[in-house]
């Protein structure tokens, strides 16, 4: 989203929000009301006629959530493509009420938000609690490429000496490229009984824009 459409999207809602919106009446910075304009508009486009690449895009955890409730999207045989529309797949799958479904999905990403933590903010939390656990799920040739300093990668001993801590008193913290895999792996966390998990927003990328600039940037299959 450039200036001129960032602009637009300001002025569009303040019908709805006023001056309150536009940080005239909150603390935030024009980054932060940034990214929640690109959020609110990701979101709020989301139909039943959306393809699922769209839906992805707008809610990085649907597919974890259409898997937890409707057993959709986790292997193979349950799978879908990303130019299927949220309807066509509702459809196939027993004539599910997609407005149901798309709930369902929005409830999610609302409890996904709750662990979520932006870079800068980790950044100041690191230097107030040296006892903060990174765990970095990403693959071990990205890892050895650029890491966050601290970060240690998943492992299975790694993972295992998280498990015997039990509740976890020793926050954790997940990072993976982009925010898409991290909520997958706090998800395994939460379910086994740990409770201090977070998740970075936007992943390393996130991080080294806005935190770190001498951490390189880098995509995938490039």
């Amino acid at each position: 989203m450039d200036g001129t459409l960032f602009w637009r999207c300001v002025r569009q809602r303040r019908s709805r929000f006023g001056e309150w919106f536009l940080g005239l009446r909150i603390n935030v910075s024009i980054p932060a009301l940034f990214v929640l304009l690109c959020n609110m508009t990701a979101t709020e486009t989301i139909l039943a006629q959306s393809t699922m690449r769209e839906v992805l895009e707008a809610y990085p955890g649907a597919q974890r959530a259409l898997f937890r409730r409707y057993h959709i999207g986790g292997c193979a045989s349950c799978g879908f493509s990303p130019e299927e529309t949220l309807e066509q797949l509702c459809q196939r799958n027993g004539g599910l009420d997609v407005n149901a479904v798309l709930e369902h999905i929005k409830t999610s990403h609302e409890q996904d938000e709750k662990i979520l933590i932006d870079p800068k903010e980790l950044a100041e939390w690191l230097k107030q609690e040296k006892s903060i656990r990174l765990l970095d799920v990403r693959s071990r040739e990205e890892f050895e490429a650029v890491h966050i300093e601290g970060a240690v990668l998943m492992s299975q001993p790694v993972m295992q000496e998280i498990m015997a801590e039990g509740t976890n008193s020793r926050p954790l913290v997940i990072i993976d490229h982009q925010g898409a895999q991290s909520l997958d792996a706090a998800a395994y966390f939460l379910g086994h009984g740990l409770t201090n998990v977070c998740c970075l927003r936007g992943g390393i990328d996130a991080w080294s824009q806005e935190v770190d600039r001498k951490l390189p940037r880098y995509r995938l299959g490039q």
